[in-house]
């Protein structure tokens, strides 16, 4: 595609939306590296927005650009490549955006899509504590709407390129994407990895001419004085002010834009919830209007578990505290920095909601798994790779004490918060299983409740009354832009001022060790046991099923039994294995809570004692929770909790005519009634007769009595459970059902049996005396059986 170098920027414009219109995705892109590389910034500024939003989708989510979220490799491979060749940190975009850089363009972003807290702080005139919107607030001339940021070309990039995961409509569930295979989320890992080093320092920018630089952007002074802000400095301002021109490492100049990616992924993808909302309203049931999705939670994952590994990629020597002494780049002071001062505060927030307001069901996993990514910054360290694979859990060293105690909240609020959802949770479950399996495993590594510990003992040390210990709450908590705060060496400051940063200065902590959090822990054990004992329970009735009960109700032509004894849950549609991965996920979980915990051999086996002796007289039933009142009996919570996970159950009955029970699915209804009619009338006419057929002593009294009479009717007893006794049942004559008639199982065994006897040439008559002569066969065999039985029992 040609373009003469003195045509307008709007033809141009106008040319590139007519090529997306009229030319496939793989020619428009080599179109758009051409003229990346022909035109000048001075054109490419017409184009830039347009290009944004045609890549990434609008910003109400009704355009979806280039859908990169459920763009794979596997399925469009073409379009694949192209895209991720195209925006690759080293690719034609990039050079687009560093090519306008270069000019100190800016562009226009509208206040209105950003993240709900900072976008009220803007319209109250308050600047948000993020120096990423400092002095780029532009309030609208008169008559105009809206305010807008003035970004350059990277911020706006990037502000574009993060909105978009959660801008766009979700997914629908039809469509089986897999996260981690998707461009989106391949991109997000590129630009961390290029941007966010963990081996040397950040690439320079790539120039489209040779010799070009592109410098940082320059400052810009706000449109409208703010009030409640401190005064933020850059860090590579702060950091080329106190050292000279001749030690300054060239590098240095490029660390703003590493800066500016981690604030743009952190303030679009964690910051919906404030921090100040939060404390007021502590509650599960507070209102907010941003719900994330599995798939945003999947890439905050990708998020900290890179910066893990960003922040753990400092040598010895640069990640002691005597380090801050030294002169050090500004990529290595950005690293120790990165995660205390820009994601901790909101992160937190963000996982508390996630917890407090998640469905209760399995996608909760990867909110488990961003939480637990996030607690063991271990497993992303350099050494983690050079001990090689262990199946034995290792100790967690001391070295990440300081780690675990400024993250005190992350471990212990956010794990009775856990708690709470485990017990409101079906166990029996497998993935539910596998959830709180996860958690106490990760919970009993080696050290890591003793460190936990210690980081408790340290916040509930009295507080000595220093006075100028205030003042350093309140230094310690800036931002992370701010000038390096003294180092603090009092472990118990640390912890005080984390947790008060996050929960206020009159928070009521509530200690994980303590005897609250004991007795939540023992209620999970008691739930764990009891989910073990009903998942052997489902797995004994599994085995039973298909070889006994349900092969003879196949031969036989009566009713199927209405009185199941649990509920469907997913082991009954996964099967055998799964309950067995159940009772080992439960027993390993119980195990690790009692080494967290130190919960003694004797307590465990008490509660499996109280447990077992609920038992009915068969072994297998278990009746809900209950206590004995002066009507009958009342669920306690516990039982309300079990009857509506599924966990136990009342033995219910039919207690009624069995012929006017309720129409089965698998039965035909309209079927059903005319049989109901038709036998009611037979034995209205011939009542007298049968009447006197069964009352018969010889062998055909008793053929007569096994067909037209209720052989459980006598065995009926009250629903209460509580002082059960058999009930006389008012007394019904013989009679005559054809319901079975009305199965769809029975007409399909029927047109089996003429479909095969048509396979030996048998006609429908003969097949039909055959199938008659086959049952009076098999009835014979029951009647005396059924004699025989009659006889042990006298």
């Amino acid at each position: 595609m040609a373009f003469p170098h003195l045509q307008q920027p709007s033809f141009l414009l106008a040319n590139l939306k007519a090529d997306s219109i009229n030319k496939p995705f793989a020619q428009r892109c080599q179109d758009l590296v051409k003229i990346i590389e022909d035109f000048p910034a001075k054109e490419l500024h017409a184009i830039f927005p347009w290009l944004v939003e045609s890549i990434f989708g609008s910003l109400d989510g009704v355009l979806v650009g280039w859908n990169l979220r459920c763009l794979q490799g596997r399925v469009n491979p073409v379009e694949y490549s192209t895209a991720m060749e195209f925006l690759d940190p080293s690719g034609p975009m990039m050079k687009l955006v560093y090519k306008l850089q270069a000019e100190d363009y800016n562009f226009d972003f509208p206040v209105s899509y950003l993240p709900g807290p900072v976008k009220a702080s803007i319209q109250e005139n308050v600047l948000p504590d993020s120096p990423l919107y400092h002095n780029k607030v532009q309030f609208p001339p008169t008559g105009g709407l809206g305010l807008n940021l003035a970004l350059n070309p990277f911020e706006y990039y990037m502000f574009y390129f993060a909105l978009s995961l959660i801008s766009q409509k979700p997914m629908p569930m039809s469509l089986h994407v897999r996260t981690s295979d998707c461009a989106y989320f391949i991109l997000v890992d590129r630009y961390l990895s290029w941007f966010l080093p963990t081996e040397g320092s950040v690439p320079p920018p790539l120039c489209s001419s040779p010799g070009g630089s592109s410098p940082s952007p320059a400052p810009r002074t706000p449109a409208m004085p703010f009030a409640s802000y401190g005064l933020h400095t850059s860090l590579l301002k702060r950091h080329i002010s106190h050292q000279t021109s001749v030690n300054a490492d060239p590098a240095s100049h490029e660390i703003w834009r590493s800066e500016t990616l981690l604030q743009v992924f952190v303030e679009m993808w964690l910051h919906h919830y404030s921090l100040e909302m939060y404390q007021k309203m502590q509650s599960p049931h507070a209102k907010e209007s941003f719900t994330p999705t599995e798939e945003h939670v999947l890439v905050v994952r990708l998020l900290l578990k890179h910066l893990h590994a960003f922040a753990n990629s400092l040598k010895p020597d640069q990640a002691s505290p005597s380090a801050h002494s030294h002169a050090t780049s500004p990529l290595e002071e950005f690293k120790r920095a990165a995660v205390p001062r820009f994601v901790q505060q909101k992160l937190y927030v963000f996982l508390q909601h996630c917890f407090g307001h998640w469905p209760l069901d399995a996608s909760f996993r990867a909110v488990l798994e961003m939480w637990l990514s996030y607690l063991q910054p271990w497993r992303y360290a350099p050494e983690k790779q050079a001990l090689g694979s262990d199946p034995q859990p290792r100790c967690v060293s001391e070295k990440w004490a300081p780690f675990i105690q400024e993250n005190l909240l992350m471990y212990t609020k956010l794990f009775v918060s856990f708690l709470n959802r485990a017990l409101r949770t079906d166990l029996v479950s497998p993935k539910n299983a596998l959830m709180v399996f996860r958690v106490a495993k990760v919970f009993a590594q080696p050290n890591l409740a003793e460190m936990i510990q210690k980081g408790e003992q340290l916040f509930l040390e009295p507080e000595l009354i220093i006075p100028h210990r205030q003042h350093r709450l309140f230094t310690v908590t800036t931002s992370f832009l701010s000038p390096w705060p003294p180092v603090v060496t009092d472990a118990s400051f640390k912890v005080k001022s984390h947790v008060y940063s996050l929960e206020g200065q009159d928070c009521k902590y509530t200690p994980m060790f303590g005897p609250e959090i004991r007795t939540l822990v023992l209620r999970l054990a008691q739930l764990i046991t009891q989910a073990k004992q009903t998942a052997k329970s489902i797995s004994d009735q599994y085995v039973e099923s298909p070889t006994g009960r349900s092969f003879l109700s196949w031969l036989t032509f009566g009713l199927t039994d209405t009185n199941s004894c649990y509920p469907a849950n997913d082991l009954d549609e996964i099967g055998q294995d799964s309950i067995r991965k159940t009772d080992e996920y439960l027993e390993k979980a119980l195990e690790y809570l009692r080494q967290i915990f130190r919960l003694s051999e004797a307590q465990l086996a008490q509660l499996t004692l109280a447990l077992g002796s609920a038992r009915d007289e068969n072994g297998k039933q278990q009746l809900p929770d209950c206590i004995v009142g002066e009507e009958g009996l009342i669920l306690t919570p516990l039982g309300r909790y079990q009857i509506i996970n599924g966990l136990r159950r009342f033995e219910i009955e039919y207690q009624g005519d069995l012929e006017l029970q309720p129409i089965r699915s698998y039965e035909i209804t309209s079927l059903v009634r005319a049989l109901f009619r038709l036998s009611s009338a037979i034995n209205r006419r011939f009542a007298g007769q049968m009447a006197a057929l069964c009352s018969r002593n010889d062998f055909l009294g008793s053929f007569c009595r096994y067909h037209l009479t209720e052989p459980a009717l006598s065995n009926r007893h009250l629903l209460s459970p509580v002082g059960r006794r058999q009930v006389a049942n008012p007394a019904r004559g013989p009679r005559l059902s054809l319901r079975f008639l009305g199965s769809y199982r029975t007409l399909l065994l029927l047109l089996m049996a003429f479909f095969v006897a048509s396979l030996f040439c048998i006609g429908p008559l003969p097949c039909s005396l055959l199938l008659v002569l086959g049952y009076v066969l098999y009835a014979v065999a029951m009647t005396l059986l059924t004699e025989r039985g009659k006889l042990h029992q006298l």
